[in-house]
């Protein structure tokens, strides 16, 4: 029960984390925004840099791209936040309804680290050469995301087994 219930609110609080990040993104909407227009216009990478052809000035695809970001945020909360309280539900239940009961937490979590690598890591990171911004490099957060919620989707991972009664967890 105790390791249900780790699992449980370990996948909650990244719910919770995401209900925070949405909440953040759309009631101040412009200071995120500036974060992605920086990394697309790449004027912050080293001087003289021979990708700056990569740079994107439209401000309606810079918009377009900011708000794929959200809606993709929007989507891991959803799925994450669902698949809490489908834990929670299933956390007195058989082994198999408990790991039945993981599968939104799963796909929440994993396309949210899918945005950290791609979107960030790979994309801002590589691409538009966010690893060489002082100011506008968001790479130890995306670092850091992916890998709490990597270490938090193995543990939701891990087979359930069914307990009797007087045994251990």
């Amino acid at each position: 029960m105790i390791l249900r219930l780790s699992k449980t609110l370990l996948v909650a609080a990244v719910a919770f984390f995401y209900t925070l990040v949405v909440s953040n993104n759309l009631t101040d909407y412009n200071s995120n925004y500036q974060f992605v227009h920086h990394v697309l216009v790449m004027d912050s990478t080293f001087p003289g840099n021979h990708g700056m052809w990569r740079a994107i000035h439209p401000l309606w695809i810079q918009t377009v791209f900011y708000n794929c970001i959200i809606l993709w945020e929007v989507v891991s909360m959803v799925l994450i936040s669902a698949g809490a309280v489908q834990l929670l539900r299933a956390i007195g239940k058989t082994a198999g309804a408990f790991q039945s009961a993981k599968r939104l937490a799963i796909a929440g979590l994993t396309l949210s680290m899918l945005m950290w690598l791609v979107a960030f890591l790979t994309v801002g990171g590589e691409w538009f050469l966010m690893w060489q911004s002082r100011t506008w490099n968001g790479q130890d957060a995306a670092f850091r995301m992916f890998l709490v919620e990597g270490v938090i989707l193995l543990l939701l991972l891990t087979p359930e087994v069914e307990h009797h009664e007087g045994s251990l967890p």
